[in-house]
């Protein structure tokens, strides 16, 4: 399947990410020490919710188009705000935007922190110059991510996330994710990395995603939000995250956001999964 930030920018699958990215450098923000953010496939850093792209679909309205009018629970809201505070400014009347997670990282990181984003389009890699300039915490690099996954770490941090958020133009971009993840892991073994995937097939999926802990990979967590039932031949209703070594506590809040976000965001048969692959 392919799926281009720029067709599916703020939907469901978005919304389930981001806020998840958001908690994630929330933690590694509670120690002053500084540390470092990498993405394999970063992206534009913003996206136009009125392109051609994004209108041919317009399925930011049943994500973040959503989510921005909900009712949110006090226990709820302190969990996603950091998100909110980010992507609600961008949604103007007058220019609706979505924030990728690129300018999430922006937004975030403090003066400390650093950021590389990897991008091998040429198109989006000029949008993400251009979004990006004159942040001196970022270096930029128009390459292939798992490349420069390879090449940049360890960081000279020791502390630090990986995002690896593909667009699966390859029918083995979950294999290769996961060999990324694997080997990366290997030589940064107290480094939190992050990856998206979609699922059209669920039992399939769960097998993949365990072959990480098979490899002896530590500390797992699976995440997987749907808002419907999935159904091979049809649009994505499920995605999942593979997080390895979460922040403490990661699968507590995501006991208390995931509910929330099915009710939601939910269209049909709406669920949620929250699993350790190996252990805790």
């Amino acid at each position: 399947m392919n799926y281009r930030h720029d067709f599916h920018a703020g939907n469901f699958a978005d919304v389930f990410k981001h806020i998840f990215l958001t908690r994630i450098l929330f933690h590694l923000e509670m120690k002053p020490t500084a540390f470092r953010y990498i993405e394999t496939h970063a992206g534009s850093a913003l996206y136009d919710l009125l392109s051609p792209e994004a209108g041919r679909t317009t399925e930011w309205r049943g994500g973040i188009g959503k989510l921005v009018a909900a009712k949110l629970s006090p226990e709820v809201q302190s969990l996603v705000e950091p998100y909110l505070r980010i992507a609600t400014p961008l949604l103007r009347s007058d220019s609706l935007r979505y924030s990728g997670s690129p300018w999430i990282a922006k937004a975030m990181l403090r003066r400390q922190d650093r950021m590389i984003f990897c991008e091998l389009h040429p198109r989006a890699f000029a949008r993400l110059s251009a979004n990006l300039h004159g942040d001196a915490r970022a270096k930029l690099f128009n390459m292939d991510g798992y490349k420069g996954l390879s090449a940049f770490i360890p960081p000279i941090e020791r502390r630090g996330l990986v995002l690896i958020d593909p667009p699966f133009e390859d029918m083995h971009e979950l294999t290769k994710a996961l060999d990324a993840i694997t080997a990366a892991w290997r030589k940064w073994a107290t480094g939190i990395f992050m990856l998206w995937y979609p699922v059209k097939d669920i039992e399939t999926v769960a097998s993949m995603t365990q072959t990480l802990v098979l490899r002896g990979v530590k500390r797992v967590l699976r995440l997987e939000f749907q808002i419907d039932e999935p159904k091979p031949l049809e649009s994505l209703v499920r995605s999942g995250l593979i997080i390895v070594n979460p922040p403490f506590r990661l699968d507590i809040e995501a006991d208390v956001i995931l509910p929330w976000l099915a009710d939601c965001l939910g269209v049909g048969l709406a669920a949620y999964s929250i699993d350790w692959l190996s252990g805790e």
